[in-house]
């Protein structure tokens, strides 16, 4: 039985700066499938209502995950025969939706003198309008039999499988011009998504996150090591939201300071099956990161 929790926190750059936090997550568990998704709102001058696109991006994913689950049999025994027409279409649609309710929210709340400070008359005629609300966008999906996700812009999405080992399934590749980022409101955003899907593999659990949460470790080994660490707590089903959520709003305070968020579906049962194993990657982990830091250290001594 998969459950999930999900929780956005400002950083405390956005803090000081009186900026709202432009982060949104959310995650579903349903009979037949579990979703964890969260979306991070651009920063830049022209986004200046990416909060707004940030959770139409969330509620675009749910909602299209749910249409194309309408018909659970038929989407279940047809998806796997065609992963990649299927997973495109997934896409198109989540843009389709989330347009309609950038429309609708901009029809309704016009932009204001106030938004328009910022701006010359000929820089804010130049900006598209679907542009005030940019925002990225990850998702997983752990269906029966089969796990896939889809990402567009910056963040990660991390996998942990039946081998107890955190994976990133799907690298970011900015799928995108020079100077030109990923972006749900580009006019071409369909053909900028990277996904995945893996089948016949048993999923541990899943857990997607902005780019706050990455760039405040290290290095990509020490990213991919914390989540096997917060696998080892899914057995404490009372405690782990808890503790997660302390630790991103740490790391959003005192690590790169913007805003994190973090979303998590899981299998419990395997999180207690799996335990033992992960408790020994997690000491494994440790090892490895061990050596890597004395070479470091001696590659530095000899120059």
């Amino acid at each position: 039985m998969f459950k999930g929790f999900s929780r956005s926190v400002k950083g405390v750059s956005h803090e000081r700066k009186g900026i709202v936090c432009q982060d949104a997550s959310s995650h579903r568990v349903a009979d037949r499938y579990a979703v964890c998704v969260v979306a991070d709102g651009h920063g830049s001058k022209k986004h200046f209502r990416s909060n707004f696109g940030s959770q139409f991006a969330v509620e675009a994913t749910l909602e299209t995950i749910d249409r194309f689950y309408e018909n659970a049999d038929e989407f279940e025994e047809n998806f796997p025969l065609r992963p990649k027409m299927v997973i495109k279409n997934i896409e198109k649609q989540i843009i389709s939706i989330w347009n309609e309710k950038v429309n609708a929210h901009l029809k309704e709340n016009p932009v204001t003198v106030e938004e328009k400070k910022k701006f010359s008359d000929k820089e804010f005629a130049e900006i598209n309008p679907e542009s005030y609300y940019g925002t990225t966008l990850i998702a997983g999906v752990a269906g029966k039999g089969f796990t896939f996700g889809i990402q567009i812009g910056d963040g990660s999405l991390v996998a942990i499988f039946e081998d107890g080992k955190a994976v990133l399934p799907m690298n970011y590749d900015e799928s995108a011009p020079a100077n030109v980022t990923s972006s749900m409101c580009n006019a071409n955003a369909s053909q900028m998504f990277n996904s995945f899907f893996i089948k016949d593999k048993k999923l541990l659990g899943m857990f997607a996150s902005t780019d706050g949460l990455y760039t405040s470790f290290a290095s990509e080994y020490d990213f991919l090591d914390y989540h096997v660490v917060v696998a080892s707590q899914l057995v404490d089903t009372d405690r782990i939201e808890q503790v997660v959520v302390k630790n991103i709003t740490k790391r959003s305070h005192f690590g790169t300071e913007d805003d994190i968020s973090f979303s998590c579906v899981y299998d419990d049962e395997m999180a207690n099956e799996c335990n033992e194993l992960i408790k020994k990657n997690i000491e494994e982990n440790k090892r490895i990161a061990a050596e890597r830091k004395a070479a470091l250290l001696a590659t530095k001594k000899n120059y």
